[in-house]
């Protein structure tokens, strides 16, 4: 026989798991009319797992290469064959596959956060309306897509970690184990979980004098199965010898003051890739629970709020601080520093932030007895984070459907009338992704690990509009992930619609270094008025009614 708090609870699980499903909805019932995220997502992702499906390259070799993109995109560079989301892409259509990521990441992400906190963090039966709101707030928050469960699954690893430790491990944990490295990333995320587990251990280890063998055994074991599904990765770190784009990645150039005030940015509003949403309510939430445990002197009975407090700053500051210019001395002799964003460790800060919100609620709960306050904060901050629904956020931004503008790219193929193998393009105005999605073979990319010759030989191409333009000289020269036809007049904007009054007049590009690369047309989405000036001519200017841009197919002559 359930009791009453048991029943109340299992109502509340229902109706998370229906909120869960009406957030998804725009994805379910719009499709390809949805508007979902274009940063790191529309522009690259979403077209690489297209780019790989149809390459028949899945389970290409360490040494294979992708001839579609920059005439031969090392493979390694997309990524393992063992990751879930390229299987959903390689099986289904892009926004079918979309959006089952999505429904399995926040439905796990609300799962593990639901049985860490009943289980570790907020036990009392009563207590359910924190553990199941807290919960459905955390598996809502914008999480970047391609992360999958890099930073949503960290609760139920955290759970299947906290178990083991206190020998309270089953079958069950080590499946957790073993599965999350599937479908999640260990650079994105889990390689700081891991090594926070490390640190764990050893004060652990100092703390109780305790060795806890199976707890060590537990964070290597899931660490081995990250680095045999990361295998690639593993591979292009420890025996590359080419050098990547990568390599000339310059990280260290804030001064302190900008620092600073990165470090209370970033705790305050949070970063695009781990997006916590937590600024309007969370903040003043654990800000009010901090006042109470000082007015009534609780530093011992809530300890483990102000642990995470403290960790969530530090966070925020370790993060604005790896960008601090006093840094250049040590990346100068550890290349490695470069090449690997440390940065990242602040992908805890969702984890951090949403068990820290559950603590706080409970000391609210447990001082002001007011049941109603703690379902106005959880009622609040779902509201806060609906607003956040890709398909309001992003209205204003072209649909899938008239992003890729599949209709309109048919097009432009059947004029050219040739296999899109024997040809090479670029886009100006427009992301490469577009072009690539649609299967023509690009010149351009954006991909954080390529060929760094490969870079200087396209950079040939626009080194006159790099003059011009410091901003875009750093970016690519400093950078380099954006391999792109840079010009001075459109600086670093590349989604220019059919309705732009924007011309180029005077832009200056090197056309026989595109052609000796194999570069024979340009998709631009505004009109270069001095084409022929660069040896291009305008052959056709296609539109359609679902496309969001108007394309000028320009030919080097």
């Amino acid at each position: 026989m359930m009791t009453q708090n048991e029943r109340v609870e299992r109502r509340l699980l229902f109706f998370a798991s229906l909120l869960i499903f009406i957030y998804l909805s725009p994805l379910i019932f719009l499709g390809e009319n949805a508007h979902i995220r274009v940063h790191d997502n529309l522009d690259s992702n979403l077209a690489w797992y297209k780019v790989l499906k149809n390459s028949g390259e899945i389970f290409g070799s360490v040494h294979s290469t992708i001839p579609q993109i920059i005439n031969g995109v090392p493979r390694n560079t997309f990524g393992t064959e063992w990751s879930g989301i390229v299987w959903l892409h390689a099986m289904f259509p892009t926004m079918i596959a979309y959006t089952l990521s999505q429904a399995i990441t926040r439905f796990v992400a609300f799962f593990g956060m639901y049985i860490l906190l009943k289980t570790h963090f907020v036990t009392k039966e009563y207590q359910a309306l924190i553990r199941v709101g807290v919960s459905l707030t955390f598996a809502l928050t914008p999480f970047w897509p391609s992360g999958m469960l890099s930073t949503l699954g960290m609760p139920l690893a955290l759970w299947a970690f906290l178990n083991i430790r206190k020998n309270n491990g089953t079958w069950k944990e080590y499946v957790v184990l073993t599965l999350l490295p599937l479908y999640s990333s260990f650079v994105l995320g889990f390689f700081f979980f891991l090594f926070a587990m490390g640190i764990f251990w050893i004060l652990d280890l100092f703390r109780h004098k305790r060795l806890n063998l199976q707890f060590l055994l537990s964070i290597a074991y899931m660490t081995i199965i990250f680095l045999l599904v990361e295998y690639r990765l593993v591979h292009s770190f420890l025996f590359s010898t080419e050098l990547t784009s990568r390599d000339e990645y310059f990280h260290a150039r804030l001064p302190l003051w900008r620092v600073i005030r990165l470090t209370f940015k970033n705790f305050v509003l949070g970063h695009t890739h781990v997006m916590t949403v937590h600024g309007l309510v969370i903040l003043p939430v654990t800000l009010f629970a901090l006042y109470i445990i000082i007015r009534n002197r609780l530093w011992i009975k809530e300890k483990m709020f102000l642990y995470l407090f403290a960790l969530n700053f530090a966070l925020s500051t370790w993060y604005a601080f790896w960008f601090f210019k006093g840094w250049l001395p040590l990346t100068e002799r550890f290349h490695f520093m470069d090449t690997f964003n440390f940065a990242r460790f602040h992908f805890l800060r969702p984890l951090v932030v949403y068990v820290s919100f559950a603590l706080a609620l409970k000391i609210i709960w447990e001082h002001s007895k007011s049941r109603s306050l703690i379902s106005f904060f959880i009622v609040f901050q779902l509201l806060v984070l609906g607003a956040f629904n890709d398909e309001i956020i992003y209205h204003k931004k072209p649909s899938v459907k008239e992003f890729y503008a599949e209709e309109l790219f048919q097009k432009i193929d059947s004029h050219i009338g040739l296999p899109k193998n024997t040809y090479r393009v670029a886009s100006i105005g427009i992301h490469p992704a577009i072009a690539q999605y649609n299967g023509f073979y690009t010149l351009d990319t954006y991909n954080n690990f390529y060929p760094l010759s490969y870079k200087y030989q396209f950079r040939e191409i626009i080194s006159k509009e790099l003059e011009k333009n410091k901003r875009i000289r750093t970016y690519f020269d400093e950078w380099g992930g954006r391999c792109y036809l840079f010009t001075d007049e459109l600086g670093k904007h590349y989604m220019f619609s059919k309705k732009t009054k924007k011309k180029l007049k005077n832009v200056e590009l090197n056309i026989e270094a595109f052609k000796e690369m194999g570069g024979r047309y340009i998709f631009s989405s505004v009109k270069i008025l001095n084409a022929e000036e660069n040896q291009l001519s305008l052959e056709e200017t296609f539109e359609t009614k679902n496309s969001h841009w108007k394309i000028y197919l320009y030919k080097t002559t």
